[in-house]
């Protein structure tokens, strides 16, 4: 089986593991090949925050994790350096001093069907002769082979591609008030700059008799430090979030999880739906949320406008297939953005012939969607992590936010459940003493939140009165 370590340093895979015995602890062993001074600041973890650890004695499957899954940590950059990466530098630099550039190297599955990076003339010797691009020959993995094995073999790398009919999401609803500020934005760009964020809410069952969630009801959006940057295919990177832990803390207290991922992209000719960069990042984030190659409504959803100048907002999930391919590796971008390059080490087959990409459009099912209004939070105080906004987060819009409290029907408790104004409490106040009381209150408005938290946060906005 194949784990997916996804660490602040960039993603890492072990593979050939057995579920059934290997635990935490080999999983440790077999980076340490490759990195063997890595230094960890969390441990292997269930989660992005790394507050529900992996036990190191357990097996893999008795922690429900199954091939594809992504796992979690934290590490010091300054101890990550490959040795594969290493060997083809100078061996009298010490391993903290040995560059960390990829230069002149090349990906490489081993025997064991690991990838690596080993020196490129290595591989081009190995791949004169290999099994597959890439690969070591065959006599070179082991001395005798039948065309069981050979077969056997062959087909951990063919994918025959086949269109997924349904989506495992039935149906998607969407804040109002929260989808509407996230295409104001957007708006106030013409739609020229791209953006990203992420959906909290919950995954329900349409019947109570269901075995498993088949809708997704979003309740809020968040939007995670980025940068704008057209030269790369997403159009945004991704930064460093100091929040991440807060914010996944607060959902859970609210009864929410991640249950989606939205972003907004430029005007596209019709037909061209999802990039190859959206296809594969919403593979790798459903991968995340299922914790592999498992179904679940996990949903992907873009906003964009039309040429004249109708705003669109869509739903989609991509196949199960396209999980299992990107966990493996086996799609990449390539230089035509609507279609997805399959990796030279692999082959797709696709209506019976071998192709080298596989159109975008063909991993998507879509989802419908529908809207409502939350019932137990607005959405009405600034959005972290915006340039060019009319408004920011302060204690002036605290105070403006909460001192409508008793004019037209509003509560104290009604004006503090705000994901966004939550999260901005968060830098003030304790996350682990305060917190769940906060959230308790807004979770079940039969639970009265204590008069000592209004008095602390209305001191901080600087209101007078009792509420």
């Amino acid at each position: 089986m194949l784990i997916r370590v996804r660490t602040n340093v960039g993603l890492w895979r072990v593979d050939g593991l057995d579920e059934r015995t290997a635990t935490v602890s080999d999983v440790l062993e077999q980076i340490a090949v490759t990195r063997p001074h890595v230094v960890y600041a969390q441990p292997l973890s269930l989660d992005p925050a790394c507050q529900h650890h992996l036990d190191t004695t357990s097996t893999l499957s008795e922690q429900s994790l199954q091939h594809g899954s992504m796992v979690h940590c934290r590490v010091d950059p300054s101890t990550c350096v490959d040795i594969s990466t290493a060997s083809a530098s100078t061996t009298e630099q010490a391993p903290e001093e040995v560059p960390q550039s990829t230069a002149g190297m090349r990906r490489m599955v081993d025997k064991d069907g690991q990838i690596k990076l080993v020196a490129s003339n290595e591989v081009t010797t190995q791949q004169d002769k290999g099994f597959r691009k890439g690969m070591l020959a065959l006599r070179d993995m082991k001395m005798q082979w039948t065309l069981t094995d050979f077969v056997a073999m062959d087909s951990q790398f063919e994918f025959k591609v086949q269109r997924q009919e349904n989506a495992i999401c039935q149906q998607v609803s969407l804040d109002i008030p929260s989808i509407s500020d996230f295409q104001l934005y957007l708006q106030r760009f013409s739609f020229q700059r791209k953006r990203f964020g992420f959906l909290y809410g919950k995954f329900v069952k349409e019947n109570e008799d269901d075995e498993k969630p088949s809708k997704t009801i979003v309740e809020a959006i968040y939007e995670p430090p980025q940068e704008v940057d057209p030269e790369t295919a997403e159009g945004f990177v991704p930064l460093d979030d100091p929040n991440e832990a807060s914010v996944d803390q607060i959902a859970e207290m609210l009864g929410l999880q991640k249950v989606g991922w939205i972003f907004g992209h430029e005007p596209r000719e019709p037909g061209f739906v999802l990039s190859a960069a959206e296809v594969i990042m919403a593979a790798e984030l459903q991968l995340e949320a299922a914790g592999g190659v498992e179904e679940i409504p996990f949903v992907t959803v873009k906003v964009t406008q039309s040429e004249d100048g109708t705003v669109s907002v869509e739903a989609f999930q991509v196949s199960q297939q396209c999980m299992a391919m990107v966990a493996e590796e086996a799609l990449e971008n390539g230089p035509d953005p609507k279609v997805c390059n399959v990796n030279e080490t692999f082959t797709a087959i696709q209506e019976g012939k071998e192709s080298k990409t596989v159109e975008n459009n063909f991993f998507l099912c879509v989802v419908p969607i529908v809207q409502h209004t939350s019932e137990m939070l607005i959405a009405e105080f600034p959005r972290a992590n915006r340039d060019l906004d009319d408004r920011t987060q302060n204690h002036d819009e605290l105070k403006r936010q909460l001192q409508k409290s008793g004019q037209s029907g509003w509560t104290f408790v009604d004006r503090l459940a705000d994901f966004h104004l939550l999260i901005y409490l968060s830098k003030f106040l304790d996350l682990n003493a305060d917190f769940p009381k906060i959230c308790a209150a807004i979770h079940n408005r039969d639970v009265p939140l204590d008069d000592g938290y209004k008095l602390i946060i209305k001191s901080m906005a600087g209101l007078e009165g009792s509420y």
